[in-house]
């Protein structure tokens, strides 16, 4: 009896439809994607061989610039707009859902309360130009900077994974920067994380030794 021979079917997977599909998703995170607002400030930060990495949320970050000002920022737009509403609220700061929204979706500030409505009507360009921002009190007179801290904890609720960042200038004076962990310290944060530059382990140091040993045993 003859073999009754199947017909081949190609194996050839069109992929047309699929490359389609990824040029538009493609397009689409293109054209939604909103950019992080440039800094008010910028700083240059002193090095350590420290290679632990900034994460990228569940952060409250303070940066101080090398003329001492102080700027605070914090990621997630739901929290930074449930933080800048309690403010506003308590502090009657003036500040309509346009300052709001500025506020929630911008970069960080250095203002205090009289000043702030104002810097949340100014572009990014306007603020570096205009040097309307002297950075946020903490003297001990008006520390605003407490309020800062107090309100994000607060607006973050049970975050056990918060921390809490010190961005400073190389050139910042010393006193700024004990008065700034002072105020931690009043709000009984005893774990602060400072971000530096990395820099090369010196050879024949501790640190150095330990990479080399770990690389030894690897291989």
């Amino acid at each position: 009896m003859p073999k009754v021979k199947m017909p081949r079917k190609s194996t050839l997977i069109d992929m047309t439809a699929m490359c389609d599909v990824a040029f538009l998703l493609l397009t689409f995170f293109m054209l939604a994607t909103k950019f992080k607002p440039d800094e008010p400030v910028a700083v240059v930060t002193p090095s350590s061989i420290n290679t632990q990495l900034l994460p990228d949320s569940d952060v409250v970050l303070l940066t101080v610039d090398k003329d001492g000002r102080v700027f605070f920022s914090m990621d997630g737009q739901p929290k930074r707009q449930q933080l800048i509403e309690d403010l506003n609220t308590n502090f009657k700061l003036g500040l309509g859902p346009t300052e709001i929204n500025n506020f929630k979706v911008g970069s960080s500030v250095g203002a205090d309360f009289k000043t702030l409505k104002q810097v949340l009507n100014m572009s990014g360009d306007e603020r570096k130009s205009s040097n309307i921002e002297k950075g946020i009190p903490m003297d001990s007179t008006n520390n605003e900077l407490a309020i800062w801290i107090e309100y994000a904890r607060a607006a973050q609720g049970n975050n056990n994974k918060l921390k809490y960042c010190i961005q400073a200038d190389n050139g910042t004076p010393y006193p700024v920067i004990k008065r700034v962990l002072d105020t931690f310290k009043e709000k009984k944060i005893q774990k602060l994380n400072l971000v530096t530059n990395l820099k090369a382990k010196p050879p024949g140091s501790a640190a150095a030794l330990y990479e080399e040993q770990q690389q030894d045993n690897a291989h």
